[in-house]
């Protein structure tokens, strides 16, 4: 991985709290409001995801000064699932399953090539 740019640390920062509420908007409803009819759930995410793209456009717009798609894309990716795996144990009371964790590790595979020379 190439030493990271402030304009990189500044677009991961982004899409960490972008993803933590994109992370509520797609799951939080299935808890929060399971007994409301679909659109008020749909609603609600709609809201909240409105913060999400008001910090993951930023996020995009920097990281492509620095960065390529691909690599913008599996940093993403790997994001997403430390925000997600975090959420699913300690909001949605999920387990953490031994495929949960190799398939992290693959993701961090991914990131490795992406970013080989």
């Amino acid at each position: 991985m190439p030493n990271l740019q402030p304009a990189v640390m500044q677009m991961i920062g982004l899409l960490i709290l972008s993803n933590v509420f994109m992370t509520f908007a797609w799951y939080a409803h299935l808890k929060d409001v399971a007994s409301k009819p679909w659109y008020i759930a749909a609603l609600a995410s709609w809201g909240i995801a409105l913060f999400e793209y008001l910090l993951q456009v930023p996020a995009n717009r920097i990281g492509y000064t620095q960065l390529d798609l691909g690599q913008m894309k599996i940093l993403q990716e790997v994001i997403t699932l430390s925000i997600f795996i975090p959420f699913s144990v300690l909001y949605m009371n999920q387990p953490l399953k031994p495929n949960d964790l190799r398939a992290g590790l693959c993701m961090l595979g991914a990131v490795y090539f992406v970013f080989a020379d």
